[in-house]
């Protein structure tokens, strides 16, 4: 079994009205390359005549971003012309590549209407040779991507990309990023054999389960190290897991604002690069 190098607990790190926890990075960890960043908005109820969520238009440049919408909505608009409405259990992958703005925001129902929410928002880095790639945008609802049954129907697999118990994922991203959400019922089980060079990402989105013999909760990030391949979790109540796996690219990460390059000279010139309006038109 692969062992456990360290469980983390993400920070609270509310934004405006939002509860948010930030998993990465925090004081205890950085990174866990490729994959960069976790936000945790929710679960919080909205009143009706709510503002919503507060990600007006900003950049993006060198990396992408993986959004889950577990409750409520979250309406995507960039400076490449997509736009979407994503319901709960669906998924937005945007490749910011060279750049782009795009803003995520509650739809004009949710405003109105209030409800449940809960997103996650994962940051996964691209390397040297795909940080300038050209921006793309994808966005699938709950009936697009593909879920297997699985421990007698106690363990609901969403398969975002990559591939899982031989069937393949929703998404085909630039590099080799397995990606899974995964739901139990209590007393799920599952396990998962995942090469020892591949660095696991591993995040209780709520309930609590034992993994290759630790108990880890909701917020907790659980850090593996690279020896031993297989991953065996239990769910000791009902429970919700972000997973997902990757061959670390083990090259210079230089993050500043919105911009993850691999130099601080790609930086200043990305922030120049956005400045003199090369990152597209927002017509918001």
């Amino acid at each position: 079994m692969r062992s456990i190098k360290k469980i983390h607990t993400a920070v609270s790190s509310p934004i405006a009205d939002l509860i948010t926890y930030r998993a990465l990075p925090t004081n205890s960890v950085d990174h866990i390359d490729p994959f960069l960043f976790l936000n945790h908005h929710g679960y919080q109820e909205y009143p009706e005549n709510n503002n919503g969520l507060p990600f007006g238009p900003h950049p993006h440049r060198g990396f992408e971003t993986v959004t889950f919408i577990l409750k409520g909505d979250l309406t995507h608009k960039d400076s490449g012309g997509y736009e979407s409405v994503i319901k709960a259990g669906g998924v937005q992958w945007m490749t910011a590549g060279k750049g782009l703005i795009h803003a995520e925001v509650s739809s004009e129902e949710f405003k109105k209407k209030g409800g449940e929410l809960e997103i996650l928002q994962l940051w996964v880095n691209l390397p040297a040779k795909h940080k300038m790639t050209e921006p793309n945008y994808e966005g699938l609802q709950k009936e697009d991507i593909p879920q297997l049954s699985l421990d007698q129907g106690k363990v609901k697999l969403a398969l975002v990309s990559g591939n899982w118990e031989s069937e393949k994922g929703a998404f085909e991203p630039l590099n080799d990023i397995q990606m899974a959400t995964l739901h139990f019922a209590e007393g799920g089980k599952y396990s998962v054999e995942i090469p020892s060079e591949k660095n696991v990402f591993f995040y209780v989105v709520k309930g609590k389960v034992n993994v290759n013999g630790e108990e880890a909760k909701m917020h907790n990030l659980v850090e593996f190290n690279n020896e031993g391949d297989k991953i065996e979790i239990e769910a000791l109540e009902e429970s919700i897991l972000l997973l997902g796996h990757s061959a670390p690219f083990n090259e210079p990460i230089v993050a500043q604002g919105p911009f993850v390059m691999n130099s601080q000279q790609e930086i200043q010139q990305a922030f120049q690069d956005y400045q003199n309006g090369e990152f597209g038109n927002w017509n918001g």
